[in-house]
């Protein structure tokens, strides 16, 4: 029976991006003694017969907080801002669960492995969003000379979802938290403690994201026991490029020593004359190179 699991979501339209995450899973040996489950958003009914010859279970997503079908507007995949805080639900033979969102990739397994070291004792195993080569943290309004008007995606979520001012400020400058990747156990009572958070945040605002503000408000706000994570383990390229090494075929992280990047994330998309690269793998951007070149890479996963 196997202990650990790995999780994740997608419609008909993420589908492809799905399957080279399963794909750079299954490439390792490791992976073999990990399940993979899926949560089926809007899959048509081909794309889950195949999942179901590629994984070990694809469950139906469901709103498992009541959201009104006004605000739903027909967008199922919106599924995902909910049932990823109610995985023991969906998948109740783990222990520890990992969730990779489906627009990004196993580059590393020992990313993998981190991710469910780190949520041992019912820890969060997380990333921050931040590394060496970031310009901006928090973007202000200047008025007024030393005024200034708070513009942290925390600080304008909190008060967008009506949080309250006092815990809009204790997230306003504290590093943000993207929930794409995340590892807990079955027992942690964290589930229970992001559920209610999520309740709260779903009152008001709109639906996406307002997970993501749970779990920022979890970990700073309730402040449960958190391992933070090295950013390599969610590389997310549209905040910053990695550099690719030749000699060795990996990406890995622009500045010194470069560690190979373990897990890929496209999220905010990388658009190349108005294409998108999570939509078409064609696109390519210029990456630099370990000795000093340029080069065209897509940074989607290609299986060998």
């Amino acid at each position: 029976m196997k202990k650990n699991v790995i999780v994740s979501l997608a419609d008909s339209n993420y589908f492809e991006l799905l399957d080279e995450l399963i794909d750079s899973i299954k490439s390792f040996e490791e992976s073999k003694n990990t399940a993979i489950c899926i949560l089926d958003a809007g899959l048509n009914e081909e794309q889950v017969t195949k999942l179901k010859e590629k994984v070990d279970e694809v469950k139906k997503a469901e709103w498992d907080i009541e959201v009104s079908s006004f605000r739903i507007k027909g967008r199922e995949w919106l599924k995902s801002q909910v049932s990823r805080a109610f995985l023991p639900k969906y998948f109740p033979n783990y222990e520890k669960y990992l969730w990779i969102d489906c627009d990004a990739w196993v580059h590393d397994w020992q990313s993998v492995e981190l991710y469910f070291k780190a949520c041992v004792n019912g820890k969060l195993g997380i990333t921050q969003t931040f590394t060496p080569g970031y310009r901006i943290m928090t973007r202000v309004k200047w008025i007024f000379g030393k005024l200034a008007i708070i513009k942290s995606q925390n600080f304008k979520h909190g008060i967008a979802f009506k949080i309250g001012l006092d815990k809009a400020r204790k997230l306003a400058f504290a590093p943000h938290i993207n929930i794409g990747v995340f590892s807990l156990e079955k027992e942690s009572k964290i589930w229970n403690l992001w559920q209610s958070n999520l309740e709260t945040t779903l009152k008001h605002g709109q639906i996406f994201g307002s997970e993501q503000l749970a779990i920022n408000m979890c970990v700073y706000i309730d402040d449960v026991e958190t391992e933070f994570l090295p950013h390599n383990c969610n590389w997310i390229a549209s905040n910053l490029l990695p550099k690719y090494d030749t000699d060795k075929g990996i990406y890995v992280e622009p500045y010194l020593p470069n560690q190979k990047i373990g897990i890929m994330h496209l999220a905010g998309d990388i658009k190349v004359d108005n294409k998108k690269m999570r939509t078409d793998k064609s696109v390519k951007i210029k990456l630099s190179t370990l000795n000093g070149d340029k080069i065209n890479k897509s940074l989607r996963f290609i299986s060998n």
